[in-house]
């Protein structure tokens, strides 16, 4: 198994897209990039602990390679904006990759660079691709939140 981490604006939108792709052993939605130690929920929305609503995903690389993540993460929210996705504003919503080591980091700088390329946005993508750091679960009631609401996200890929 591998994983890997991504930051695309709320965590449970996101955490839905990745938790229904083939090959997807488990999700777990909480906060990463910042400085403070064990934030809490209403922390990360202060916009002061430098976390990012993130999701860890735990995948199986037999199944789904590392470049089929990163093309749903890109696909699944716009990487043009800075620090928010939809109505959701501040850098807890920013787009970013944590990369868990250096092939990841390779694949996600090259996928960046390929879509820059493409011509598919007309503004810059802002997507952060930096080293994966301390990651903390987010309080168990956001686990899986949209699926106990019986909520499909709009993202669905």
């Amino acid at each position: 198994m591998a994983k890997a981490t991504f930051a695309a604006g709320c965590f449970w939108g996101v955490e839905d897209v990745f938790s229904h792709a083939k090959g997807v052993i488990s999700t777990t939605v909480g906060y990463t990039g910042g400085t403070k130690a064990n934030p809490t929920y209403k922390e990360v929305c202060t916009d002061t602990t430098g976390h990012a609503e993130a999701v860890e995903v735990e995948f199986n690389p037999a199944e789904v390679s590392y470049p089929e993540l990163l093309a749903l993460f890109f696909k699944s929210h716009d990487p043009t904006t800075m620090n928010r996705q939809g109505p959701d504003i501040g850098t807890q919503y920013r787009s970013a990759i944590f990369y868990h080591d250096a092939s990841q980091e390779a694949a996600a700088r090259e996928a960046k660079a390929v879509l820059e390329g493409s011509g598919a946005f007309h503004r810059p993508i802002v997507t952060q691709i930096v080293p994966a750091s301390a990651f903390y679960k987010a309080e168990e009631y956001h686990q899986k939140y949209l699926e106990k609401q019986g909520i499909r996200s709009c993202h669905t890929a």
